[in-house]
């Protein structure tokens, strides 16, 4: 994410708590996927779960840039 939009997200989490759940899961894949970074080599099951975390990160990364909108100016 953009400096702008973190310090965004910084602003609101107080007082969007929609946002802080996105925001924390969104740092909580993050994490777990670095996991899988770090390995030089990922078994098939190891290689479907990070396509999974991958695709749930975006989704809430969406979610996060759509509440940011409302806060944006247009």
């Amino acid at each position: 994410m953009e400096k702008k939009d973190e310090e965004l997200i910084g602003t609101l989490l107080e007082r969007e708590p929609e946002l802080r759940r996105y925001y924390e899961e969104h740092v909580d894949l993050e994490q777990r996927l670095e996991v899988f970074q770090q390995k030089l080599y990922l078994t098939p099951e190891e290689e479907l779960e990070k396509k999974r975390l991958q695709k749930l990160k975006l989704a809430g990364k969406d979610k996060i840039m759509e509440i940011l909108s409302r806060y944006r100016p247009h």
